[in-house]
């Protein structure tokens, strides 16, 4: 006991001991554990939501309407282009006749890509692409085809009049571009009596000595289908197409002067929502040493 400054005495200040100090410091050392575990899994959260969200809005799908004749390569291209861009991949791409797709995407089609196999029928959807992402993206050549192995011989088209040949397959010019060049050719086969009455390829007749041999093939993959089943003796291709399907030859090579310059066309369409990753593939496939090895490998020409 001590006594105050009147005499009274106070009671003396009880020491604290140290178990209690201790378990104070303890305490305290939980607490602030707990907050600092509640911020980084909140901060944890966060973050990954983060990254969630910037995958999601970053990953791509690409839909390509492409020429018939493209079905083969194309797709080695896309995996070309996913394989070093894994946020871009591609819907199940469209391979058609170039006048059917033009048709779908006047109706409506949604797609990102466009690519034709000739400058007319890319003309024709000149409305619904975006101008100055059209380009010449590579060539072809057009090829008179027979059955592997069936001794078929042209020296030229005016051959197609004789009796050997029963039957010959030919695209519909109005869809098929590979059908259009065929009839262009077939116009420039004799000057003296053309075997197509159009030099357009289209809205013409064919010759007599002829007439009821031409199948019409909805598309150019369907001419050479038709001949290496047996079903037409020849059938005018690409030479992407004797690539692409076992069991014909080529018998007679178009010289090109006998129709208009086979092209590929290709744009971004105006109504994608994806255009500048459109518009980065396309570059791709025209820049691409890898890409470039796969067009020349499946008969494309470059450009």
């Amino acid at each position: 006991m001590r006594t105050t400054g009147k005499g009274r005495f106070a009671p003396c200040a009880r020491p604290v001991g140290k178990a209690a100090v201790g378990i104070v410091f303890l305490l305290a050392l939980c607490m602030a554990a707990l907050a600092g575990c509640g911020g980084q899994a909140s901060s944890s959260a966060s973050s990954a939501a983060g990254s969630q969200a910037e995958r999601s809005k970053s990953s791509v799908q690409l839909q390509i309407f492409a020429a018939n004749s493209l079905e083969q390569a194309m797709p080695l291209v896309q995996a070309l282009y996913t394989e070093r861009h894994p946020e871009v991949t591609f819907a199940d791409s469209q391979f058609k006749a170039s006048g059917d797709l033009v048709q779908e995407i006047q109706a409506g089609a949604s797609a990102d890509i466009l690519i034709t196999a000739s400058k007319a029928t890319m003309d024709d959807a000149e409305a619904f692409i975006v101008p100055e992402s059209r380009v010449t993206m590579f060539g072809n050549d057009l090829e008179l085809c027979a059955a592997k192995g069936s001794g078929m011989r042209v020296t030229n088209l005016t051959d197609l009049k004789s009796d050997q040949i029963k039957r010959i397959a030919v695209g519909d010019p109005t869809f098929v571009p590979a059908g259009k060049y065929a009839n262009q050719s077939l116009n420039s086969a004799d000057y003296g009596q053309p075997l197509y009455s159009s030099s357009e390829g289209e809205g013409g007749a064919y010759d007599p000595s002829i007439a009821d041999k031409i199948a019409v093939a909805n598309q150019v993959g369907t001419c050479a289908q038709w001949v290496a089943s047996g079903n037409c003796d020849v059938g005018f291709v690409y030479t992407s197409d004797l690539y692409r399907y076992d069991g014909i030859e080529s018998i007679y090579t178009v010289p090109e002067e006998m129709h208009k310059i086979i092209t590929y066309p290709g744009a971004v369409l105006a109504g994608s929502q994806h255009q500048q990753e459109a518009e980065a593939f396309l570059k791709f496939c025209m820049t691409d040493p890898d890409a470039l090895a796969v067009w020349q490998d499946n008969g494309f020409e470059l450009k």
